[in-house]
């Protein structure tokens, strides 16, 4: 998945998520937590929702891999 089709992708998830986050302003190497101010279960319905959307299984052990929407595209590009 490009990185361009994952920042889409994530900017829908969180208009129900977390509809203050300005996902616009984050780099593509940054980690979306901080940036936006997830607290742990904003991100973990984020992932969730990317699973359900794509898909792909997502096991605890590789959430690391999700904090940046570079590691999500790249992690969604090969899930």
């Amino acid at each position: 998945m490009s990185t361009t089709a994952t920042r889409s992708l994530v900017a829908e998830l969180l208009a129900d998520i977390a509809p203050e986050a300005e996902l616009d302003s984050v780099a593509d190497g940054e980690d979306l937590r901080q940036a936006l101010d997830l607290d742990s279960m904003d991100f973990l319905n984020l992932v969730v929702a990317l699973h359900e959307r794509t898909g792909v299984d997502i096991p605890e052990a590789d959430y690391p891999r999700l904090f940046t929407l570079a590691g999500m595209s790249e992690y969604l590009g090969t899930g």
